[in-house]
């Protein structure tokens, strides 16, 4: 078995750690946070009672077919960090480390990314060809669509 990939980023947002772990722990923003292209959907009735555990499922579409993805949250650490696992989904692996930490003037916000694409050598192919490049896309529009939503979130959490 092939190793797995690992995507790593790291955000500094201002705002207090409290507003930004709860905004990622509510499921119902994962639409907002992921690009249009995906055409992302919850399958899972929200809100979703986050703790270890916990279930979600997904409806994407991915190079136009449509995918269901199960993730189950496999840590739950309150203002430090959750786990997200694929259950079931296009990866033969897929773990996402959430991790938060307080900053002066705000919250680091890291996302690690542990994945591997299923069809070994095909999906070693798959990987250089385009999958890489849709990840870095993803978390890109995440990164940007964070500041534009997250205002709004502190001002409704006060």
């Amino acid at each position: 078995m092939s190793t797995p990939h690992r995507l790593e980023r790291a955000q500094l947002l201002p705002w207090d750690l409290d507003t930004v772990f709860f905004f990622f722990a509510d499921a119902r923003n994962l639409e907002a946070l992921t690009p249009p292209f995906l055409r992302f959907r919850i399958l899972t009735p929200t809100p979703v009672a986050m703790q270890a555990g916990a279930r979600i499922d997904y409806r994407i579409s991915l190079f136009g077919i449509p995918l269901t993805w199960r993730t189950r949250i496999a840590v739950w650490e309150p203002g430090v960090r959750f786990v997200d696992e694929q259950e079931s989904g296009p990866y033969a692996l897929w773990r996402h480390t959430h991790q938060f930490s307080r900053q002066d003037g705000g919250t680091l916000m890291r996302d690690v990314v542990e994945y591997r694409e299923p069809l070994g050598p095909l999906g070693q192919l798959a990987h250089g060809l385009f999958v890489a490049r849709t990840l870095d896309r993803i978390f890109d529009y995440r990164r940007d669509a964070i500041l534009q939503l997250l205002p709004g979130a502190a001002a409704s959490r006060q």
